[in-house]
């Protein structure tokens, strides 16, 4: 090699080494949200498609009877009565049948905790450390675990897949697209900021007690002080430029200055209405933004608050009591997020069977509001699985509604999706039929799932 050849190869692999690659859409003097493993993702090419006079759910509050809805090049072309296409269009006579949104999951760990549920496939913390917000859970997705098929059936086009919840800071969650592929990347929802999972209460003390700590509620707030000020200091300095800027990359400290900078969206677990004012202060304090408290069984208690601070409630129907800091759940919890004025109330999974009925998990808390005088509609609901994750997930200009223009992420339920007897019997994702209930060649598997089948002498 040539001297200068030599030379310039050097000054290559420092700069790599010290500063991440600029995204292509930013001019930040250093980006601390780059990303070196981008989407990969690729629309499956399709025709048109009309689905005929059904209800349909917009996803943002409307309800459209005997309507239409027109899928084109991936997008929601338009949504109306009477609408008219091209003759290429595949039309789908959806009488007595309900259209809405794709259900978005906020809160998932297929793919980190896959099927089988063996040791072997525990890869969703990485409990080494209090603190490893320098983890990514997109690189423990294992894209054959067989329950993205599951979910698909259930209607699920989008969600967000996150470390566990051992660690005050578990590293960043991805959002994906719920479709076939190889690789992760192949899934990877473009242009989706990532999530940052948080946790608070319980699990840190229980995991990190005997390890050095925290081994209290006090030390569990001390560790995130620390982190975001360490965080904090790192970023003035890579901010400031000159030799500092050139310094070793810290991967930790990259993911919390861009959770600062709200480039990372921060998704906390956490149950207890005492604890998530607390953290509400934390925030403030280092100046960054809580996109969602998940789990939150006692978030009735505070639901004003969160509303007034635009903390939205990714929260379960009715599961709850299993340990001290979920004992205090009522089956009103999301009723009551929901209802406080500009409350955001999400009906999360954080389970590979519960993402499969999302939809009746939502109809559970029409239920039990309505025992509580609170009546809602589907219309209404509907955003709770659709609309308020999209927003909390920062994918909202892309999907979560059946507007003209987004992503043509649709379900068609074979009637009302909070009946007891819901069905999804098609899902699209960008306009391609991916899956269809009475069509056997759309009914995908994974690749796992075939191997065991051919080993079975199972072959179909």
């Amino acid at each position: 090699m040539k001297p200068l050849t030599a030379a310039l190869a050097v000054a290559l692999l420092a700069g790599c080494a010290g500063t991440p690659p600029k995204s292509a859409a930013t001019d930040k003097p250093y980006d601390f949200a780059a990303d070196p493993y981008p989407a990969t993702y690729q629309r499956v090419m399709s025709p048109p498609v009309l689905l005929q006079h059904a209800t349909v759910l917009i996803g943002n509050g409307q309800r459209l009877d005997d309507a239409d809805v027109l899928l084109r090049d991936g997008k929601i072309a338009a949504v109306g009565n009477g609408l008219e296409t091209t003759a290429d269009a595949v039309r789908v006579d959806a009488t007595g049948k309900w259209v809405t949104p794709g259900i978005i999951d906020i809160h998932s760990h297929l793919g980190v905790y896959p099927s089988p549920g063996a040791s072997a496939h525990s890869d969703g913390n990485e409990a080494t450390a209090p603190v490893t917000a320098q983890v990514w859970a997109e690189h423990s997705i294992w894209p054959q675990d067989p329950g993205f098929h599951a979910a698909l059936a259930g209607g699920v086009t989008s969600l967000q897949i996150l470390p566990g919840s051992a660690n005050l800071i578990g590293g960043r969650g991805v959002t994906v697209k719920n479709v076939s592929s190889v690789s992760y990347q192949g899934m990877k929802f473009p242009g989706a900021p990532w999530g940052l999972k948080m946790a608070c209460g319980e699990n840190p003390k229980r995991v990190y007690g005997s390890k050095g700590g925290p081994s209290t509620r006090m030390g569990n707030i001390a560790g995130y002080r620390a982190a975001f000020a360490d965080a904090a200091e790192y970023m003035k300095k890579r901010n400031e430029g000159g030799k500092e800027a050139e310094a070793k990359r810290d991967l930790k400290q990259d993911t919390l200055a861009a959770a600062i900078n709200g480039d990372i969206r921060v998704n906390i677990h956490c149950y207890r209405a005492d604890e998530m004012a607390i953290m509400l202060d934390l925030a403030k304090e280092f100046g960054f933004r809580i996109a969602a408290f998940h789990h939150g069984v006692e978030a009735y208690k505070i639901a004003d608050r969160l509303a007034a601070e635009g903390v939205c409630g990714a929260l379960w129907a009715d599961w709850w009591g299993f340990k001290m800091e979920s004992f205090d759940g009522i089956q009103e919890n999301i009723a009551l997020v929901d209802r406080a004025p500009g409350g955001c109330a999400i009906v999360h999974s954080d389970s590979a069977e519960g993402i499969q009925r999302l939809n009746q998990e939502a109809a559970k808390v029409i239920a039990s509001a309505g025992r509580a005088g609170i009546a809602i509609t589907p219309e209404h609901a509907i955003r709770w699985i659709t609309q308020n994750p999209a927003k909390a997930m920062g994918i909202l200009e892309q999907t979560g509604t059946l507007e003209a223009g987004k992503m043509a992420d649709v379900v068609l339920w074979n009637g009302n999706p909070f009946s007891s007897y819901a069905q999804a019997e098609q899902v699209y994702v960008d306009g391609a039929r991916m899956y269809d209930r009475r069509d056997p060649a759309r009914q995908p598997k994974s690749d796992f799932l075939l191997g065991q089948d051919l080993l079975r002498g199972g072959v179909r």
